[in-house]
Formats: structure tokens, sequence, C-alpha cells
């Protein structure tokens, strides 16, 4: 440990060093570039997800949900859900499945930020989503991010969740680059007057809660240029590839579908589509007045103490807990009954 880092906070210290390898160089050359063209940023909100802690290393959590939900309940429900199919298909041990299932019946009714299921310590940890823009729009894909080795464009594979396998480890060495992001977004928070007034004050309390940040890896959106900016259409995506096969699909079946187009015009949108796969890696695309684009996307987590932040109480819940699977017996033997788990599981 250096003088510098003995001085800071836990959550603050941050490691930087110069990349050696030929790749790692490239993604921080790459950085240099996006980071001179698009010089302003725009928040869209929270999203959440669930993460474990490391038991070997209690200062590093590893996503077991993927950061991509619009509300904690969502990150719960997915937990829950995991879970329950943990329970039923890959556990032998009765025991064992009954320590899960008592988490299945907390998550049932309980909307809980954190929970300790078999020895585990699982929390659900709330991003902040933005992306970065110059005069002409969002950033898009970086020639360095990461790519299928095989691009699927019939959606018929597996595509990768984002942050399959990421740990959240703030203070892992990055490039000179992703410090100096990390640096620039230390401050960032909801001040604008448009915001309701417990959602600024909540933020700003953040900064002093949960000083430190980290930046979960890129994930990619398909946006549509509208008169008031860029409006999201769908993701976020692991890969831009995937999203670029999403928007593929959409004007050749989706869009035309919804728009109750004439034989005419969904010709010339399946004309588009075939352009755009063409295309390979293409960002933009114009289809008559409309314009979509693929947009690279940050999502910027805090860090605290006790490490990282969880939803704060103005992130409001479009649902409350609920049971979604059927209530299950230490062995495994499923019950499609309305019976509740007992209270002393």
């Amino acid at each position: 440990m250096t003088s510098d880092e003995e001085t800071c906070a836990p959550p603050l210290v941050m490691r930087v060093e110069q990349p050696e390898h030929p790749v790692a160089a490239a993604v921080e050359a790459d950085a240099a570039t996006a980071a001179r063209r698009y010089r302003h940023y725009t928040v869209r909100g929270p999203l959440f997800g669930v993460a474990a802690q490391c038991p070997r290393n209690p200062d590093r959590w590893e996503v077991v949900c993927p950061v991509t939900d619009g509300s904690g309940q969502q990150a719960r429900d997915r937990l829950h859900s995991s879970l329950f199919f943990r329970a039923k298909d890959d556990i032998e041990d009765p025991d064992q499945r009954r320590r899960l299932v008592r988490g299945i019946a907390v998550l049932e009714k309980e909307a809980v930020d954190e929970l300790v299921v078999d020895d585990v310590r699982y929390r659900v940890v709330r991003a902040d989503e933005f992306f970065y823009l110059d005069d002409d729009g969002p950033e898009t894909a970086r020639p360095t991010d990461p790519q299928p080795a095989r691009p699927d464009w019939d959606r018929g594979g597996r595509e990768p969740e984002p942050d399959e396998g990421h740990v959240i480890d703030h203070t892992a060495a990055s490039g000179v680059m992703a410090g100096a992001e990390r640096l620039a977004l230390l401050d960032l928070a909801y001040r604008a007057e448009s915001y309701p007034a417990q959602v600024r004050l909540e933020s700003e309390r953040a900064l002093e809660t949960h000083p430190g940040v980290v930046l979960l890896p890129p994930s990619f959106r398909v946006v549509e240029r509208c008169p008031g900016g860029w409006e999201m259409t769908a993701g976020p995506f692991a890969t831009a590839h995937a999203a670029r096969s999403f928007l593929y699909g959409a004007l050749k079946l989706t869009f035309p579908m919804l728009l109750d187009l004439d034989a005419d015009e969904k010709a010339e949108y399946v004309r588009i589509a075939e352009e755009w796969r063409s295309r390979g890696e293409g960002n933009r695309v114009q289809v008559g007045e409309k314009e979509y684009s693929i947009a690279r996307i940050g999502r910027l987590m805090r860090i605290g103490p006790d490490g990282p932040e969880g939803p704060r109480p103005s992130d409001r819940d479009p649902h409350g807990p609920m049971r979604m699977h059927p209530r299950m017996d230490d062995d495994g033997t499923l019950h499609y009954d309305d019976e509740e788990y007992p209270a002393d599981l």
C-alpha cells in the first residue's frame, strides 16, 4: 500500500497503471479518442441488479443478476427465481435445499435489499445509467468493444447477459483513461430542478455515504432520435452486435407489424433490414423519418465502506413482493396449491 492509499478512505482507493499488453493499449487509445469526441453526458436514471459478496474477499462482490432492471423489486424477483431454480434443478441435499427455500419464502413476502442464504450474502445493488454524446448524437460502439466470435443475426443462439461473471472490485487497477473517467464522475448527482427534492437530497447524500465509484462493463442499447433528444428503444445488451441483431429483427418483423404498414412499406423495411445486416458493424440507420442508433451505455455504481450502494428510499417499485413459483418441499416436490410456506420454516 502506498502512502497515498493510507490517507484515503477504502472506497476512494483507486489504482491506475499504464497498459503493457497490446490489446489493453488499444482499449486505452480507443477511450482517449472517445473522450476527445464525446464531451457531454446525460444520465438516464438508476438500474438495479443483485451481487453476492465474495467469501474469501469481502471487498469484492460478484454480479449474480445483471444490473439491468428498472427497479429494486425486479432485481429481487430475479434473485427469487434464481434461488428457486437452483433449489429445484441443481441441489440434491435436502438440508441445503431447505436453506434456499427459506430465502425464497422471505422474498415472497418482504422487499429486502440484503439477504443471507446458505451462508451467501446477497445485496440488491444500484447503478446510474448514462451515455456520452457529441453534437450528432450518442457515442456508438468502439472498435475494441467485445464482440461474439460468430455473430448470430437470427438470435437463435444464446447471447451473454450484461455483467456475466463480472466482479465488482473498486481497488482493481485500471488504465489511465478509465481512472480519469472515474475521477470525473465522482461527483455525479441528480441536481436539476426537474428531479423531485427527495431524489436530489438522497443523490447528494450518496456522495458522502458511498464516495467511491466503479464503472460496470459497457452495455448497448438501440435508441431512436426524437424531437427532444434520443429515446431508449431496447436493451441493454452485453454487446453491440446483440443490439444490432435486435434492430435487424425489429426492422424486418416487429416494427412493420406494430406500424400496420402496407405491403410496399413492409418490403421497404425488409430491404433496409437486410442492408443493415450486410453492413455488419453499422451504428446508424435511417428508416423514412425515423433514425435509429446503437448507443454505448455506461453504468456507474457507488461504493461505500460496506460495498456497493443499494436502492434509495426514493427509488420506486412498480409492484411489491409476490409468490412467483410453486411451493417446494425439502425433497424437491412442488405443490401447485395456494398454501404458503410455514412461518417456522
